[in-house]
């Protein structure tokens, strides 16, 4: 069966002028694409975010200080974070990894009960050290560490097909990680003047001091452009966690919807890794930070908006596939001209 061909036929059989639906049918096609299936169906959605702290922040890359990871964390679990705003409007679930947060592990019960309208959450430990070596002066992890870090992420797939979910998002949360995410693209070959920004609204002496850690950390260490030893280097737990994660996905029939700008850079790794994973990868938004669109587009992704959004967590990528969720019930949940007796001129995108 030629799901494209019949999931287009399914489209163009619906009581609306073909093609009207625009964008909303590409990602109808890419889904039944992913899921193999027509129409395909989103009952079920869930988002982690990954929360890791990056030794690369000691550099004074960031206006905020290196405890506001855990704090944020904190934040999420207790259902005050943006986040946790956004998944309760589009019906998401929130899993918070702990992928590396330096300080005492999380406790069990970390704030999950929440208010009225509180988004769904969980807490998963996943560390594997509390933080990520300083890039500019070491490699961020040791190889052990690396493999261990993206087994765990590709166990975190298989924890997604278990809890039913037909499309997840990624998140981030870590200071620091912005610097992490421009050095490991740098040494992958992008130009280190394309992918360093501002991140949290650093000032011009700081971002001269965060484009000069990132160009002395790629010297420093000297890698090849491939996903793995990159990640090993110049990346951190968290990241490859979430590049495992996009890996694992292959053949479960799930989409992936990325986030912002140090997201992006995560999911290029896995890209390095398995060019393949565009295959089911969306990108959520495209990001205020400068960085973010060279990325999208080395991989082939189109972002779904543009709303001017840095805040990272996952806020734009849980926006982005809930307009995928809405395209696919419009192409479930549309009358065919058959079914509503309308009348089918096919006589292209403009007339019934």
């Amino acid at each position: 069966m030629d799901i494209t061909k019949a999931m287009e036929d399914h489209l163009n059989n619906l009581t609306k002028p073909r093609g009207s639906l625009g964008n909303l049918e590409k990602y109808c096609v890419k889904m039944a694409e992913i899921q193999k299936r027509v129409p395909p169906g989103v009952e079920k959605k869930g988002i982690y975010v990954f929360a890791g702290d990056h030794g690369v922040a000691a550099e004074g890359v960031s206006l905020y200080p290196q405890e506001v990871t855990r704090q944020m964390a904190l934040n999420i679990l207790a259902g005050g974070a943006g986040i946790n705003a956004l998944a309760a409007g589009c019906g998401w679930e929130i899993t918070l990894v702990d992928a590396g947060v330096m300080g005492d592990e999380f406790p069990p019960d970390s704030g999950l009960p929440g208010g009225a309208g509180a988004s769904s959450r969980s807490f998963r430990r996943e560390r594997i050290r509390p933080g990520s070596g300083n890039c500019l002066r070491e490699p961020a992890m040791s190889a052990g560490e690396t493999g261990r870090a993206l087994d765990r992420g590709k166990a975190l797939a298989k924890d997604a097909a278990d809890r039913g979910f037909d499309m997840i998002a990624i998140g981030d949360l870590g200071i620091g990680n912005t610097t992490t995410a421009a050095a490991m693209l740098a040494a992958a070959g992008f130009d280190a003047s394309a992918v360093v920004d501002r991140g949290t609204g650093i000032d011009s002496a700081m971002l001269k001091q965060k484009r000069w850690v990132v160009e002395e950390a790629v010297k420093r260490a000297g890698v090849s452009p491939e996903g793995e030893a990159i990640l090993r280097e110049l990346g951190s737990p968290d990241f490859a966690m979430m590049a495992g994660l996009i890996l694992g996905l292959e053949g479960r029939g799930i989409a992936c919807v990325l986030d912002g700008f140090p997201v992006t850079s995560a999911a290029y790794m896995a890209f390095l890794i398995n060019p393949k994973v565009t295959d089911w990868l969306f990108a959520g938004h495209l990001s205020k930070v400068a960085g973010h669109r060279p990325v999208l587009e080395k991989m082939g992704l189109e972002p779904i908006v543009d709303l001017n959004m840095r805040l990272g967590e996952g806020t734009g990528a849980v926006i982005g596939g809930h307009i995928v969720e809405l395209g696919v019930r419009a192409a479930r949940e549309m009358a065919s001209f058959s079914s509503a007796r309308v009348t089918d001129t096919g006589e292209g995108e403009e007339k019934y």
